[in-house]
């Protein structure tokens, strides 16, 4: 693979207190002895804590006799433990820094320009392409949010710095008709005032990534950036100038990654969830930028490329062969982060909430889904840890990307290995030691909610983050309720995972389609059908533990009951109603939801206006 030469950069400032975690960088040569260091630290860390763990799972398996099946379940163990740590501590980093660094976000951007925005200075015409795209999407609601866009960068008088691509894949000709309805409306809106160009592809090669790519093709060159939209993406006209500023301010940036948040919604099952995610995420993102710096991770939206570098080294070649993992690159976003870092350009995250919004899937079905698309897309990586061209980090984001899925079955192997040996291996074998196994366990649980915790501990010592997020009490309850949610939730997905990972690997090829965005209710059948593998399990949990006491079995409770429960957990928390209802709850309160932003506003405005049309036409529909 082809490296792109290194160009120059500016310095960056640090205070007092961040003394302790950075250095003053002024040049390319500094900032690697920097990051150096850091990555030495954290990789010391992570090596330590596998080794501490790995030791204390050793002496709980077998300081009471040998088995087989206890060297099973200490080999998944491992495959499970490396994502655990690592996300353990980016979370105690980004704590510290939220917490002990004057400026956390310098922290992490330490080592190139932070690109200070003058909204009184004009952007050079037509500079970056807004790239919307969709396949068989609800174009009214894409429509909306692009109009909110719009209406808030004419707000700032920035749209000439500006044009607007929508980029079709769709194939259903319900939604083509309205699409081509939809955007004709919005082109005409804005015309004279901002380029506004939907195209539509008859065959959807390579998927988004060949989507991107064909954009690149044709009109890349006329443009320096593009930022990257998905169908529920919303930005903030000064996130975007934002974007555009950052990387006019560092000519060695290649991909700047916002944080995303999720829209405030009337889905139960999305409240609940996208809250701890806003917890877990902003520690956690911190923590990773800390020491991944200028190798950070782009997620294929709400992100901003520089257009000549990423046509020139980011263009994907689909996998060979004939397996379910061959084809076009699912997960392309990750493998573009890799081939920009490799061609000498920075790939960062910018980790400050607000102004970056997404759409979270509404209920467990088109959750699961989403997941296993990802799933699918990750362990396409397997094929790629052989090519050549990727630096040492890079190959280790993919390898980590491929453990984030890889753990699900381990996990299930585990919990089976250990019921096995506890059922049917000899007296003087078949013991755990209680004393260590204690120990391993409140490490273990400290380290799957650490990312959450670690911001939950940020939010409650500082009065304003508390009042944003509904006050002390309204935090405390919704965080008890998330966490008994996120137990309930686990085991449900590992065994989804488990058994995609499984057909994929026995054959079985998976086409996606569009994505559903809008709540509604499950009915029975459906959950039924979706979710009998999970009840099964659950099922069978409940029998194999009335054969103990529950002294003994206590800790497998969540194993098996949120398993055994999923049926009426996806119906119920699908229900509109519900969602609705605790959104006036105060529980699960998001700062957005407590003072909405002028951006958001806009949208909210917009949106309202596509209900009334919609309910407008519907009623005209009836009385024909």
């Amino acid at each position: 693979m082809t490296k792109q030469s290194r160009v120059p950069e500016e310095n960056a400032r640090t205070s007092l207190v961040d003394q302790l975690l950075s250095t003053n960088i002024i040049d390319k040569h500094q900032e690697n002895k920097r990051l150096f260091r850091r990555r030495l630290i954290f990789g010391g860390l992570v090596l330590t804590s596998l080794a501490v763990l790995t030791t204390i799972m050793s002496l709980t398996l077998f300081l009471n006799g040998f088995a087989l099946s206890k060297v099973v379940m200490l080999l998944a163990f491992l495959v499970t433990l490396p994502w655990l740590v690592i996300g353990f501590w980016h979370a105690v980093i980004g704590l510290m820094l939220m917490r002990f660094s004057s400026n956390s976000t310098a922290q992490v951007y330490a080592g190139t320009p932070l690109g200070t925005l003058d909204l009184k200075k004009p952007l050079q015409n037509k500079q970056t392409a807004l790239l919307s795209c969709v396949r068989n999407e609800d174009s009214p609601e894409v429509a909306a949010k692009l109009e909110a866009m719009l209406q808030d960068l004419d707000r700032l008088e920035k749209l000439n710095g500006f044009s607007l691509y929508i980029l079709s894949d769709s194939n259903d000709l319900e939604h083509i008709r309205q699409e081509m309805r939809e955007f004709s409306l919005l082109r005409a809106r804005w015309q004279n005032r901002i380029e506004v160009l939907y195209r539509r592809r008859e065959k959807n090669t390579g998927f988004k990534a060949g989507n991107v790519e064909d954009f690149c093709r044709n009109w890349g060159t006329r443009h320096e950036y593009a930022i990257t939209l998905d169908a529920d993406s919303f930005l903030s006209a000064e996130s975007l100038c934002h974007l555009v500023s950052k990387m006019n301010a560092n000519p060695r940036l290649g991909i700047l990654q916002t944080l995303v948040l999720g829209l405030s919604t009337n889905s139960f099952f999305t409240r609940v969830f996208q809250w701890g995610m806003r917890l877990g995420m902003r520690s956690y993102t911190l923590g990773a930028a800390w020491w991944q710096g200028s190798s950070g991770p782009y997620w294929g939206h709400n992100a901003i490329f520089r257009v000549k570098p990423f046509t020139q080294f980011c263009m994907l070649e689909p996998l060979p062969g004939n397996d379910a993992l061959s084809g076009p690159i699912l997960s392309h976003d990750q493998v573009e982060a890799a081939m920009m870092a490799d061609a000498g350009y920075e790939v960062r995250v910018w980790p400050v909430e607000g102004g970056s919004y997404e759409e979270n899937p509404p209920h467990l079905i088109e959750f699961i889904r989403r997941d296993l698309r990802w799933c699918h897309g990750n362990l396409q990586y397997f094929k790629l840890l052989r090519e050549p061209g990727f630096k040492l980090l890079g190959r280790i984001q993919l390898g980590l990307a491929i453990l984030m899925f890889a753990g699900s079955p381990a996990w299930l192997v585990f919990i089976a290995m250990a019921i096995l040996t506890a059922s049917f291996s000899a007296p003087e074998t078949m013991a755990f030691d209680q004393f260590y196994g204690t120990i391993l366990i409140v490490a273990i649980m400290s380290m799957v909610f650490a990312p959450k915790l670690a911001t939950l501990a940020h939010v409650l010592t500082v009065r304003n983050e508390r009042r944003e997020y509904g006050g002390s009490f309204s935090v405390f309850v919704s965080a008890f309720f998330e966490l008994v949610y996120s137990m309930l939730l686990a085991p449900v997905m590992a065994i989804a995972h488990s058994i995609f990972i499984a057909q994929l690997f026995a054959g079985r090829k998976t086409q996606w389609g569009g994505q559903e965005r809008q709540p509604q209710g499950i009915p029975f059948i459906l959950a039924v059908k979706k979710f009998w593998p999970q009840t099964l399990f659950g099922l069978c949990g409940v029998i194999w533990m009335m054969d103990y006491t529950f002294a003994d079995t206590w800790l497998l409770l969540p194993v098996i009951l949120g398993p055994l429960l999923t049926i009426p957990f996806a119906m119920i928390t699908s229900k509109p109603a519900l969602g609705m209802y605790f959104k006036h709850s105060g529980l699960w309160v998001l700062p957005e939801e407590k003072k909405t932003p002028l951006e958001l506003q806009g949208l909210n405005k917009e949106q309202r206006r596509i209900e009334l049309e919609l309910a407008k036409a519907n009623r005209a529909a009836a009385t024909r």
